[in-house]
């Protein structure tokens, strides 16, 4: 899954100014080798403010037309009820929501939630990701859990999340799991996901990995987020031995040659 940015205040890559620069970046994703191109108009980086519907909308909608007529699996990272409609309605394949459905608007005005919308589209993908918080207050305020005790928090949170949708009807196939690393944890307790993976398997839903130039690995490497790819790279394969379905990265062709290393090792060693 190629992240495609297209604010212009993004933690890691700086972000892009217009429209053009915003297919370009997903253009190159997908020349690169990503399978799916994630797009996402507002950011939440620790800190992040909330942007205005209207300018998630003008930042998405220009782009999204143009990636969907490339006929590619394109997923939406919204939170917003009607800018995942919006996108559905124009082809979107995939919902990706850092609040696992569960925002609501400020004035209470749109009856929508994002559990409607998505059980109003019957074939569209979902990932739900536990986030600790919300982007302003998540890193300064973390979850108090002990390491050893996270895979158990985070399983139960989108376990019950994901039930918010089987009881709607949704297809249990349409949906994935994201345990959000760097999303209100600590240093320890994002890294002690990578095998508490296997806590997310055991619930039976496809594992979502979103390690790419995460703060975490600055902390262990002392290194800015541009220079984080060999650490992504390295957190990605291991996520992806832990069981991780799909690999949400910025440095898409540094990670596909490592998937096909990990893959071809993986083949022969099941010989």
């Amino acid at each position: 899954m190629g992240i495609v940015n297209l604010t212009p205040d993004s933690f890691s890559d700086g972000g892009v100014l217009d429209t053009n620069a915003g297919i370009a970046r997903a253009a190159q994703a997908l020349k690169d080798g990503a399978d799916i191109l994630d797009l996402g108009a507002e950011s939440t980086r620790p800190g992040a403010t909330p942007l205005a519907q209207a300018d998630e909308m003008a930042r998405l909608l220009p782009v999204l037309k143009a990636v969907l007529a490339w006929g590619v699996p394109v997923s939406v990272d919204t939170y917003k009820p009607a800018v995942m409609r919006a996108a559905l309605d124009m082809g979107a394949d995939i919902i990706n929501d850092v609040w696992a459905l569960r925002w609501r608007d400020a004035d209470g005005k749109n009856n929508d939630t994002g559990v409607s919308v998505v059980a109003a589209h019957a074939r569209c993908g979902v990932c739900l990701m536990h986030m600790h918080g919300t982007p302003e207050t998540m890193q300064t305020h973390p979850m108090s859990e002990a390491a050893h005790a996270m895979p158990g928090a985070v399983a139960g949170f989108l376990i019950e999340r994901a039930e918010s949708l089987l009881t709607q009807g949704v297809n249990p196939e349409r949906i994935a799991l994201d345990p959000g690393i760097g999303f209100g944890k600590t240093v320890a307790q994002n890294f002690a996901l990578l095998p508490g993976q296997q806590a997310l398997r055991a619930l039976g839903f496809p594992v979502v990995a979103g390690w790419s130039r995460k703060s975490s690995l600055g902390k262990i490497t002392d290194r800015e987020p541009a220079d984080r790819v060999y650490a992504s790279v390295a957190a990605a394969t291991i996520a992806m031995g832990y069981g991780a379905n799909i690999l949400r990265v910025h440095d898409v062709a540094a990670t596909c040659d490592a998937v096909k290393v990990w893959t071809a090792s993986n083949a022969q060693c099941q010989r």
